[in-house]
């Protein structure tokens, strides 16, 4: 029995004669091997709250008309009415409640940055609980899984109106000279500082640079909170990692840490060093590294300067990452070690010279031109030269053969100039090593050049060999087969001879 559809039902629309269904297309040369074509969405918001009929709020007057004595009790009425959630999804919903909320945070904003003796210790926790109402939700996912900070834009968040006030009046009441952290630790722990981390996941960077402000205040605010916050952000990182390779504010938590780590006390603890080791140095081997890089560098260099002997592992663990394939990335490394090198001690740059300058000599040889040029312009830092004249007797012969190599054999111009200009201060560092170099290569080459021939003469007189076993092969089969045809050797003999049948030649 088949089944009619209830009268209700739409019935399915005809197709139309002469079309074909809609197919996919496959764009061999797309980022993707299969793309597909997606609407993307200009605003979300997960703060949806259905409702079945419109909200009104009770107009409150302004906190200017009423008294002093007042203000208090009017502020923590219109805490509470800030609490209230709007949809913002539905533009045409509730437009005079949004507004009068809107314009209810601008004067509380207003009214934190000017006024004086209104923080009593009932306002915390109403104040952190209209922060909680409005800012705490669940993100909403990306449109797809294909979703590329570098080339995708980013969702933008719909309720924004309201929640820019919103950060602005939070910032405002950490800032202000009668906040108390002793009171205010009572609301704002642990699991606050947990949901305000969740937050960077935002794809609005106008939200995470909001976040990145308020988190920094509460780092500096609340001494007791700050372990907390490195081991959550130290987790973030792991996971981002290791797991999922996708978090939306890495660059703000990153820059978030260099004021931190700017403000270590020395000798640095070993759980600061093993952050950087096991948590910084990996961060360079995710895909999306462009997007963090200049913060990711610079936390590496602020823990370079507190603490110069961590040079070596650090430059070691760059070494390890090194990519193989992606010469965008190769050029941020190159930039990274360069700032790097700009604060090493002299003493940290002799431990680490020899297998550094066997990498740049492989970079500097690159047939990817922005890798070499990137290279070659270490030789234009005042520093970086110092360092290498000082120890030229050990990077100059690491060098030579590839500078010397590439000089004659690059395909790009603008690279052989610069290898010529390196070469020359080479020569003005170390005239006599130079010309030993020189020298060597010269014959290290004609060394070379005589194996090759040797070599080619070699594999020439063994083809020569082959074929001629080849043929004796064949002339030996040939007559084995006259034999057993005609059942005398002179037969063979004959073919042997004359290289024809014998019956040809008239013999029987």
């Amino acid at each position: 029995n088949v089944k009619s559809p209830p009268p209700s039902a739409t019935p399915p629309l005809p197709a139309l004669p002469g079309r074909t269904p809609s197919v996919d297309k496959v764009d061999g040369f797309s980022r993707k091997s299969v793309r597909k074509a997606r609407q993307k969405r200009a605003q979300s918001s997960s703060q949806f709250r259905s409702q079945d009929k419109p909200i009104d709020l009770v107009q409150l007057p302004l906190l200017k008309d009423v008294s002093a004595q007042e203000q208090p009790e009017l502020f923590l009425k219109k805490l509470q009415q800030c609490c209230t959630l709007f949809d913002f999804l539905d533009t045409l919903s509730d437009l005079k409640m949004k507004e009068y909320k809107r314009s209810t945070l601008n004067e509380l904003v207003d009214y934190v940055t000017l006024s004086r003796g209104y923080l009593t210790e009932q306002t915390y926790p109403e104040v952190v609980k209209m922060v909680s109402c409005n800012i705490f939700r669940t993100l909403p996912p990306s449109d797809s899984n294909e979703f590329d900070p570098e080339e995708d834009e980013p969702t933008l968040e719909a309720s924004w109106p309201h929640l820019q006030l919103v950060y602005e009046f939070f910032i405002r009441f950490l800032e202000s000279q009668e906040f108390q952290p002793s009171v205010a630790k009572k609301y704002i722990d642990q699991k606050f500082v947990l949901q305000l981390l969740e937050l960077f996941d935002s794809e609005d960077p106008r939200e995470r640079d909001c976040l990145k402000t308020v988190l920094h205040r509460i780092y500096g605010k609340f001494l007791g909170l700050r372990a907390f916050i490195r081991k959550q952000i130290n987790n973030i990182f792991l996971c981002f990692v290791y797991e999922t390779e996708h978090f939306s504010g890495v660059a703000e938590l990153l820059e978030i840490l260099g004021s931190i780590i700017n403000g270590f006390a020395l000798p640095l603890k070993a759980e600061h060093k093993q952050f950087l080791v096991k948590v910084l140095l990996p961060l360079h081997t995710v895909r999306s590294l462009s997007l963090f890089h200049a913060q990711l560098a610079y936390c590496i260099v602020q823990f370079l300067e507190k603490e110069p002997t961590l040079t070596e592992p650090v430059i070691r663990g760059l070494l390890k990452f090194w990519p193989k394939t992606c010469s965008q990335k190769e050029v941020m490394f190159l930039g990274e070690l360069e700032e790097i090198l700009d604060v090493i001690e002299p003493t940290q740059f002799v431990k680490i010279q020899e297998p550094l300058f066997k990498l740049i000599a492989r970079c500097v040889s690159s047939p990817h031109f922005q890798v070499a040029e990137r290279a070659l312009y270490y030789w234009n830092n005042e520093y970086i030269m110092s360092l290498i004249e000082e120890n030229s007797s050990v990077i100059l012969p690491i060098m030579f053969a590839s500078l010397y190599r590439i000089s004659k054999e690059h395909w790009n111009p603008a690279i052989s100039a610069l290898i010529y200009n390196v070469l020359k201060a080479f020569m003005e560092m170390n005239s006599a090593l130079f010309d030993e170099l020189a020298a060597n290569y010269k014959s290290d080459r004609q060394r070379e050049r005589k194996k090759d021939k040797e070599r080619e003469d070699l594999w020439r007189k063994l083809e020569e060999l082959e074929l001629r076993r080849v043929i004796s092969t064949s002339s030996v089969l040939t007559g084995q087969l006259l034999v057993s045809e005609y059942g005398c050797l002179n037969c063979w003999l004959t073919y042997t001879l004359f290289n024809t049948c014998p019956k040809q030649k008239g013999y029987t």
